[in-house]
């Protein structure tokens, strides 16, 4: 392997390739490494359509073979150019079910110099529920994972999964074997889901989402909404929401708003029919709320691959611990506030929940990662390249309390138009909490100068003084760090607080 002179790149670890051969799409994503908290280095897709004319000739499509083939050998460069160490190629329903799938599998392994792993429906559901399991924190609920020719289905909860079933109701197969009519798609595919009868056992649970074309409707419900953070991981909606919206994109009501151009030109056809699918699971199953996946096959193939040890990882904190080894001026002291934050926010009346236990911990990770901007515009960069980092383990009001508490770390206590969209997101107990945080953060910042060493010997405590409630002692050895602005910052922690406040150096 060629050495880089790249300091953005984690330290020990080598890229790793996943090939995934469906019946709409072929798809490579190369990853920085098989981590806990994987990075994206390359992703790119051709919609082949492998699966067209599957349902009623029982053949992949002649041209997207063509294409498919095509698009394997630039695959096979573009690994070799990231120089991945490992490429998993694995194919799916059309590969698997077609008669001239052998053939196809065949020319694709010689172009690779390597075997495929043809997946069945089974090892599809498996991996589909990994890969959920992977991108979620304490998942609880049904994960589907719709392709071009097939529908996973599988009961997801904590780190196991039960035993998948997979229907013939991709998005593609829905649409051709249907002749494109709703109603005959709607017939067959109630008649499909009613055989999973587990998913009735998923009543006021979360149905999680995988799958280009249900993305795509949570994209164009994105659009129709504004809604301000463009984040497909974690995105949710509630049964009722959900519903109503199924409703109208089957119809194509609004199909002429301009918010439809979001959606590809060659998946906008698709997705009626993997409305009708969605709206069929749901009204078996009765979730409580739809959740919205990025993450699938792929993802959990590689989970797979790691030892137990690392799959009990919380990836948010593996996330966020990574950005501080790339971008912090020291995560040694990042880890320090992360230990130390957690031992003050009782003193302000503060019970944590476990999540938010978790969100404060990563969001001290990612306290420095923006000091390279300029001064002024260091919340800034902060609030964005945390609202937008790949995170998952996480829910979009948590994203939104990870950025804003360090926007007010750099910025001060006071909401402004930079913090307005994602404002709207964070729930008041967390923006409660992303503001005593970013408070305890300008406090104690101007203790360390961001090195680490001396955070754990400060406390706070509750004061005898009939004129306080609670005191900030500092050793007597720390003394010449006393100053007009770190007094400063402290008042402003306490009117944010409602407590009366003061430094003791002893």
């Amino acid at each position: 392997m060629v050495r880089s002179e790249a300091q953005g790149r984690l330290p020990g670890i080598a890229p790793v390739s996943v090939i995934d051969i469906g019946s709409n799409s072929v798809r490579v994503v190369i990853y920085e490494g098989l981590t806990r908290a994987p990075t994206v280095l390359f992703n790119e897709k051709v919609l082949c359509g492998l699966g067209k004319g599957l349902g009623s000739n029982g053949r992949m499509d002649d041209e997207g073979v063509l294409r498919a083939l095509a698009a394997l050998r630039r695959f096979k460069a573009l690994s070799d150019q990231a120089q991945a160490t490992e490429i998993y190629v694995l194919a799916t329903a059309a590969a698997r079910e077609a008669s001239n799938g052998p053939d196809f599998i065949a020319k694709a392994e010689e172009i690779l110099g390597q075997e495929i792993q043809l997946l069945s429906g089974e090892e599809e559901a498996k991996y589909s529920a990994l890969g959920v399991i992977s991108g979620f924190h304490d998942v609880d609920g049904v994960a589907g994972d719709l392709g071009g020719g097939s529908l996973e289905l599988i009961d997801i909860k904590g780190h196991e999964f039960g035993k998948g079933i997979t229907l013939p109701l991709g998005g593609l197969r829905l649409s051709e074997s249907s002749g494109g009519s709703i109603s005959k798609a709607r017939t067959f595919a109630r008649k499909q889901v009613n055989t999973a009868r587990f998913l009735e056992k998923g009543e006021g649970r979360t149905f999680y989402a995988v799958g280009g074309t249900w993305r795509n409707i949570a994209k164009l419900h994105m659009e129709i909404t504004k809604y301000p953070l463009h984040m497909m991981q974690g995105y949710e909606l509630t049964f009722e929401e959900i519903q109503k919206f199924l409703e109208d994109v089957i119809d194509a009501k609004d199909s002429k708003d301009p918010a439809w151009q979001a959606v590809s030109k060659s998946r906008r056809s698709l997705l009626p029919f993997g409305a009708v699918a969605l709206q069929e699971v749901l009204s078996v199953m009765k979730p409580s709320v739809v959740s919205f996946s990025a993450q699938g096959v792929r993802e959990g193939y590689l989970y797979h691959l790691m030892p137990d040890e690392e799959k009990q990882a919380d990836p948010l904190v593996v996330a966020a611990d990574q950005l501080a080894i790339l971008r912090a001026r020291s995560p040694e002291h990042a880890r320090e506030l992360a230990d130390w934050t957690g031992r003050m926010v009782p003193f302000f009346g503060i019970t944590e929940t476990e999540e938010e236990s978790r969100y404060r911990r990563a969001a001290c990770l990612l306290a420095d990662i923006s000091w390279r901007a300029h001064p002024d515009y260091r919340g800034a960069q902060a609030l964005n390249v945390i609202a937008h980092s790949s995170f998952v383990g996480i829910t979009h009001a948590g994203r939104a309390y990870l950025a804003l508490a360090n926007y007010y770390r750099f910025e001060g206590l006071s909401d402004d138009g930079a913090t307005g969209p994602l404002s709207t997101i964070a729930t008041p107990r967390l923006l409660e909490l992303a503001k005593l945080l970013g408070g305890l953060l300008r406090v104690v910042y101007l203790f360390s100068a961001s090195m680490p060493g001396i955070v754990n010997n400060l406390t706070f405590r509750q004061s005898s003084s009939p004129d306080l409630d609670m005191e900030f002692v500092v050793p007597h050895a720390y003394r010449n760090f006393a100053g007009e602005r770190l007094e400063g910052r402290l008042q402003q922690l306490a009117k944010l607080t409602g407590k009366k406040l003061a430094f003791v150096f002893k």
